[in-house]
């Protein structure tokens, strides 16, 4: 966040006043983590302040060692400059004589020299966060393909997408949000391909947000720049990854990621409602196999969001039903409704999923085998559940499992028992006014301005066949024009197959020829 430059308090040249002001600010004596090491520096008094646990224990030994060595008098004049220029060799070292930004970066992990006699303090990176290496993320795994996933430092997450983009247009802006937390908070894009609105727009949401700390990180910087009117939207208007390798693919395509320290999830946007079920995997096999893939999940989201509301509504239409769909329906009868018996499954399966999430994972095989076993066959003899409720239900579930987007998932969910309520108390009218409901729903979303149904409302065939068929990646040429990037092409002039250059050149032809018949036909009116 930006900071009042009327609160802004420079250092005094004077030791003794800057060890008072930090003793308070920091809490020398009370913090048992603030470390202040009383030194001699060339015949001059310092101090050297870092965070126990957010330093490297090595570097501060090294840095002390350095210290000690320097002889009497070689600090005079302009000890802060000199001790940069020429006695600590760190790649990232700096000075300031802003107190504010001192404890700030002091708090992040960075250790500060002040000498007598100096208004500038030497600041010196020997950060060495404790954290895990990066490992595959267990929501997106894959058969084939890389095994590393983001982590909570935000500087390992940058290496990742670093790593796999090595475009001199890569920018990482880094801004601080929270009053109290200071958390960092990462953007990143392709300067030469983004749009300039649609990055100028997500920067001012960031900068202008206003709390005292964002602990749960990304989550709440997501809630900060959505819109109020997606607050209480299931449908999730920006998607998550763990995957360096799918944020980079989006960054090639004009988005925008999003990276908070402490968290191993990044946030990509502008996204559609068919960014939330694409899957890495598809593009880790054959173009065939790919597609056959996205299809078996394309069902099995769809029968998890439709298959049990169509069957309550058709149960209800029984009577009306050809022969061949007589066998739809409850073969015994309970005292219970059916779409009572669906809702209360649903919270069955819900409360399942929490207790494995909680209970430790020598026990989690015992809890779903209680939960998914014994509880929902004792719950069908006993009477309360028909057969067919358990089955479908269950078959639900796993479509929505296959869902790769966590929170679309969720939604999903909540959608499919919306229905369920509303075709078990109107039948077949209530479900088909829910699904009306919902696809309003759907229509009237908007991410960062793109249309949430696109490539299907506003139609576009290029784009929508990308979607229902896992093309070959060099028949990716364009990036997905509701984006409105500045660079359109992917492939640079005379990349990808043979074929593909020949639908280009097709394609520029007949642009040519619509903008050459465009100016015909204004010309002849302007002579009419």
């Amino acid at each position: 966040m930006k900071r009042n430059p009327e609160n802004t308090k420079t250092l005094s040249r004077h030791l003794e006043e800057n060890l008072q002001v930090l003793k308070k600010d920091l809490g020398f004596g009370v913090n048992f983590d603030v470390l202040v090491r009383e030194i001699r520096v060339a015949s001059k008094d310092a101090v050297l302040i870092w965070i126990d646990g957010l330093t490297s224990d090595a570097l501060i030994q090294r840095i002390l060692d350095r210290l000690f060595d320097l002889p009497a008098g070689e600090l005079v004049p302009d000890a802060a400059h000199k001790l940069i220029r020429q006695e600590v060799n760190f790649s990232e070292v700096e000075t300031t004589d802003n107190l504010e930004y001192l404890i700030m970066r002091v708090l992040s992990g960075m250790a500060a020299l002040l000498v007598d006699g100096e208004d500038e303090a030497v600041l010196m990176d020997v950060r060495s966060y404790p954290g895990r290496n990066p490992q595959e993320p267990d929501l997106e795994r894959v058969v084939r393909g890389s095994r590393d996933g983001f982590v909570e430092t935000l500087v390992y997450n940058t290496a990742l997408i670093r790593r796999r983009l090595r475009d001199r247009s890569l920018r990482i802006e880094v801004l601080q949000v929270g009053n109290r937390s200071k958390t960092d908070v990462a953007i990143l894009y392709l300067q030469d391909v983004v749009n300039l609105d649609l990055l100028k727009d997500v920067k001012d949401r960031i900068s202008k947000i206003v709390t005292d700390g964002i602990p749960m990180a990304e989550k709440s910087v997501e809630e900060f720049i959505t819109e109020k009117r997606n607050w209480w939207n299931p449908f999730p208007v920006v998607r998550y990854t763990e995957r360096p390798d799918a944020a980079a693919i989006h960054l090639l395509e004009g988005h925008i990621v999003v990276l908070a320290d402490t968290s191993p999830s990044a946030i990509i946007l502008p996204v559609t409602l068919f960014h939330h079920i694409q899957h890495a995997e598809e593009y880790r096999e054959n173009p065939l196999v790919g597609a056959y893939l996205r299809w078996v999940r394309f069902l099995g989201i769809l029968t998890a969001w439709a298959f049990p509301p169509v069957w309550i509504s058709l149960v209800f239409e029984k009577n009306a039903l050809p022969e061949w769909l007589k066998f739809i329906g409850p073969k015994t009868q309970t005292p219970i409704p059916i779409a009572l018996q669906f809702v209360v499954a649903e919270i069955g399966v819900d409360l399942i999923r929490i207790g494995l999430i909680h209970t430790p994972s020598s026990l989690a095989t015992a809890i779903g085998f209680i939960g998914a076993i014994l509880l929902g066959e004792m719950a069908t003899k006993v009477g309360l559940f028909v057969p067919e409720t358990v089955m479908y239900v269950a078959l639900a579930a796993i479509g929505t499992f296959a869902t790769p987007s966590m929170e679309f998932s969720q939604a999903i969910r909540l959608s499919r028992i919306f229905l369920l309520i509303v075709a078990g108390i109107f039948g077949f009218p209530g479900l088909a006014a829910g699904v009306a409901m919902v696809f309003l729903r759907l229509l009237t979303t908007r991410s960062f301005g793109v249309p949430y149904l696109w490539p299907l409302i506003p139609f576009e065939f290029g784009a929508l066949k990308a979607v229902f068929v896992r093309l070959p990646v060099p028949s990716h040429w364009v990036r997905p024009s509701a984006l409105k990037p500045q660079e359109v092409a992917r492939l640079p002039e005379g990349g990808g197959t043979a074929s593909d250059r020949g639908a280009r050149e097709a394609g520029d032809r007949r642009g040519d020829q619509k903008n050459k018949g465009t100016r015909t036909r204004t010309t002849k009116k302007g002579r009419r």
